[in-house]
C-alpha cells in the first residue's frame, strides 16, 4: 500500500492536507541530531516550583485523580481558576457552570472552534498565528481570514481598519491572541476596546487565547477581552498552567465563559480527551493560589532572560523586535543578508549550533513572513548567554 486507497482517495482528511509534521517537531529533532541549543520550541529547560511538584506527588499518593476525574475538571481546580480570574481581573465566573478544564490550551482551542464554527463560517484570526489555530479552523470546516500584524516602530501592530474590513456577513468568530505568539505584541486597552465594539456591533463570537497573561513587560498590561462591555456573554477565554508554572508536559488548560458557551465547548471536549491530567489538576489548583510574589518573580526572571537574548541577537546582527509579552523574540534576518527564514533555520544548527523557528509557518502569506525568525528565551540564563555567543560567530 502506497498511502492511497484503490479509489485514489488520500488517506488524510482533505481538510488537513496542507498540514504535515509541525515545525516544532522538525526543529526539535534537528536540535537533537546536531546537539544544537534549542531556542525553537517554547518549553522551559527547568521545572516549575518545587511545592507545585510536591502537590502533584501528594495527589498521586493520596489517590486523587488517578481514576477519571469529573468531565469539567476537578472542583478544586475549577474553583481556583474562578478565584484567579476574580482576584486578578475582577471577572466573576461560576466554577460549576462557567469553567472547563482541558488537555492544555491546544485542546481548548480545538474544542472551542469545533463547537462554535460550522462549514463555511469565516474565522478572522491575527496573523502570524499559532499553527493549531489554522488546523482547528480547517477541522471545523471554517474558512480562516487572516489580519496581519505588521512591523511598525520596533514592534508588530494591529491595523484596526484592516480588522474591521475583514469582517463580512459570513464571519462567525474572531480568534484573538494576546500576549501574542510569535510576535510578542500585547494588545493595548484601546485596541481591545475597538475589537470589543466590533464584536458587539457585528454580533460575533470571540475566542481569546491568553495563555501568556502573566508574561507582560515594561508598560504593557494584560487586559482580558471578556472584561469589556458586551463581551462577557460572547467570549471564550483560554488559559493554561504550562506557560505560567513551567510544567508544559502536564497539559492543563482551561476555558472560562458563559454557561452556554462552556456547555458547547464541553460537548466537543468530551469526545476528544473526555478527561486528562487527573493528579496534575490538584497541583495546578495549588499553583494558582500562589502569592502575587511568585508571579512577579516569574515575570522579572523572564524579563532578564529576554534582555540577555535580545542583546545577543542584536550583537549578532539581527533586527530585533523587542517583545512586550510572551517568551519569544521575533527577529528580521535581512540585515544578515538573508531573506528565507526556512533555509536560514535549517542551516543555523550547523552554522551556529542554535535552533530557531521560521515565522513563515505562522502565515497564510508565506512571503510576508519569510524574513522573520523566532527565538524562545524560556531557558536558563547560562544557556541563553551561550546561544548568544554562538550566534555572534556567524
Amino acid at each position: 500500500m502506497t498511502g492511497m486507497t484503490s479509489t485514489e482517495r488520500p488517506l488524510l482528511n482533505r481538510r488537513l492536507a496542507e498540514f504535515g509534521t509541525t515545525i516544532f517537531a522538525e526543529m526539535s529533532a534537528l536540535a537533537v541530531a546536531t546537539g544544537a541549543i534549542n531556542l525553537g520550541q517554547g518549553f522551559p529547560d527547568t521545572d516549575g516550583p518545587q511545592e507545585v511538584r510536591e502537590a502533584a506527588v501528594r495527589a498521586l499518593r493520596d489517590g486523587r485523580g488517578n481514576q477519571y476525574p469529573p468531565g469539567p475538571g476537578v472542583p478544586e481546580l475549577r474553583t481556583a481558576i474562578a478565584e484567579h480570574q476574580l482576584r486578578r481581573y475582577g471577572l466573576a465566573f461560576e466554577p460549576d457552570t462557567e469553567v472547563l478544564v482541558t488537555a492544555g490550551a491546544t485542546e481548548a482551542i480545538a474544542a472551542a472552534l469545533l463547537a462554535l464554527v460550522e462549514p463555511g463560517d469565516e474565522v478572522v484570526a491575527l496573523e502570524p498565528y499559532y499553527d493549531s489555530y489554522a488546523a482547528s479552523i480547517a477541522l471545523a470546516g471554517g474558512r480562516r481570514v487572516p489580519v496581519t500584524l505588521r512591523p511598525h516602530e520596533g514592534s508588530f501592530r494591529l491595523d484596526l481598519d484592516e480588522l474591521r474590513a475583514a469582517v463580512t456577513d459570513r464571519t462567525r468568530l474572531l480568534l484573538i491572541n494576546t500576549p501574542h505568539n510569535p510576535t510578542g505584541t500585547v494588545l493595548t486597552r484601546a485596541e481591545l476596546a475597538a475589537i470589543a465594539e466590533l464584536a458587539v456591533e457585528r454580533d460575533l463570537l470571540v475566542v481569546t487565547d491568553e495563555v501568556y497573561e502573566h508574561l507582560v513587560f515594561g508598560d504593557a498590561e494584560h487586559v482580558p477581552l471578556a472584561s469589556f462591555p458586551g463581551m462577557r456573554e460572547r467570549t471564550v477565554t483560554i488559559g493554561s498552567a504550562g506557560k505560567t508554572f513551567s510544567f508544559t508536559g502536564w497539559k492543563v488548560g482551561w476555558v472560562t465563559a458563559s454557561p452556554e458557551l462552556v456547555g458547547a465547548v464541553r460537548s466537543v471536549k468530551q469526545f476528544l480527551t473526555y478527561v486528562s491530567s487527573g493528579p496534575f489538576q490538584y497541583a495546578v489548583a495549588e499553583a494558582l493560589a500562589l502569592p502575587d510574589s511568585y508571579f512577579e518573580d516569574f515575570r522579572r526572571s523572564m524579563l532578564k532572560r529576554r534582555d540577555i537574548l535580545a542583546e545577543g541577537l542584536t550583537a549578532a546582527g539581527f533586527e530585533v523586535y523587542e517583545p512586550a509579552g510572551t517568551y519569544f523574540i521575533t527577529t528580521d534576518i535581512r540585515p544578515l543578508g538573508e531573506k528565507d527564514g526556512f533555509a536560514f533555520c535549517r542551516a543555523l544548527p550547523e552554522r551556529a549550533g542554535v535552533v530557531a523557528v521560521p515565522n513563515a509557518v505562522f502565515y497564510d502569506d508565506r512571503e510576508a513572513g519569510a524574513p522573520f525568525v523566532r527565538f524562545a528565551f524560556c531557558k536558563r540564563e547560562e544557556v541563553l548567554r551561550e546561544a548568544a555567543g554562538r550566534l555572534r560567530t556567524m
